[in-house]
């Protein structure tokens, strides 16, 4: 299939353009490199299946030209939670990007496959999380639903799209990915900190009191569901779920990343920043996923286990520092 990509120099986008060419499939990555990294595209950027055009998701002109003859829009360029700044950018972009996206398909009658996020289900204190669960959000003055919200309008949006001009859309609620490529701030998540305070013998930044729980998810397993999703007519017009099943906290997962840098007999001092530094904020205290749809319908668990896929991401985020230069001590894993 011919397949575009929103956001192919991002993290889960290259892992996935990657996995795409792989398959014999060709990939058209779009890309305004807001947030995308041309290392994450140094695999692929000449493979002969592989066409970048450096265009913004709001342009709608550029998506529907971009889209032209494909037969799948894989949509992952987003703007995700504001922590250090206002919500506006998320929200703004979010909402334009994924309608374009939707207009782009029914122009070219193609099938959208789309990333959510487990934010959506927001303060819903029931465990595990189904497809049916529950969306609850918080105040509209705490800007951290911003993200959430953001999503759950794409989904409404292009299940709508699907309803009145009949194209297929896929929605995949993703849980906590890391791994290759993942961007080494906070954008990355908490995982990509971590190890670079790890490599620097620097205290770990923990937000809250570490006691909030996440499934973390090797970038692999995302890529497996998204192919499926892809490929799998059976996929068609439905939500997924795709994360691991085992919780760890904060905390946890600061010290078992400092533990695979710096060795056993290092304990890490851990800085807790009260979530009041980012103004009126609230958190879930625990996100949990059921991927039994997943399971059943795309043909897709988990595999790799949070020590094996660190390891993997750890050693990756060696390499890539000491590629922008950046003095880097070899870990001990």
């Amino acid at each position: 299939m011919k397949i575009l990509v929103t956001g192919v120099a991002g993290f889960i986008g290259s892992n996935l353009a990657q996995a795409l060419l792989d398959k014999s499939h060709q990939v058209v990555g779009l890309d305004n490199m807001s947030q995308g990294n041309k290392f994450n595209m140094a695999g692929f950027d000449n493979h002969p299946d592989f066409s970048m055009h450096f265009e913004d998701v709001r342009d709608l002109a550029a998506l529907i030209r971009t889209g032209e003859g494909c037969d799948v829009i894989v949509h992952l360029a987003a703007y995700k939670i504001p922590r250090y700044s206002d919500a506006l950018d998320t929200l703004t972009i979010n909402a334009a990007g994924s309608e374009n996206v939707a207009r782009a398909a029914v122009e070219h009658g193609c099938k959208v496959v789309a990333a959510s996020t487990s934010d959506v289900y927001g303060k819903n204190p029931d465990i595990p999380f189904t497809e049916e669960s529950n969306l609850v959000m918080g105040a509209p003055t705490v800007k951290r639903w911003a993200y959430a919200i953001s999503k759950m309008f794409e989904e409404q949006l292009l299940f709508a799209y699907h309803e009145r001009f009949g194209i297929d859309v896929v929605m995949l609620r993703f849980f906590g990915g890391y791994g290759p490529n993942q961007n080494l701030t906070w954008w990355g998540g908490p995982q990509s900190v971590f190890i670079n305070s790890a490599l620097d013998g620097e205290p770990l930044t923990v937000h809250g009191d570490g006691q909030q729980t996440r499934s973390f998810t090797y970038v692999s397993d995302h890529v497996n569901g998204i192919i499926a999703s892809v490929e799998k007519p059976a996929a068609n017009n439905l939500v997924f779920n795709l994360g691991q099943t085992r919780e760890i906290t904060i905390a946890d997962l600061g010290r078992l990343i400092w533990r695979l840098v710096r060795g056993e007999d290092n304990e890490p001092k851990i800085d807790f920043i009260p979530y009041e530094t980012f103004g009126k904020y609230e958190d879930v205290q625990r996100r949990l996923p059921d991927v039994n749809r997943a399971r059943d319908i795309l043909g897709v668990s988990p595999r790799v286990d949070i020590e094996e896929g660190l390891r993997k991401t750890i050693l990756w985020q060696v390499a890539r520092r000491r590629e922008m230069g950046i003095s880097t001590p070899d870990p001990v894993l």
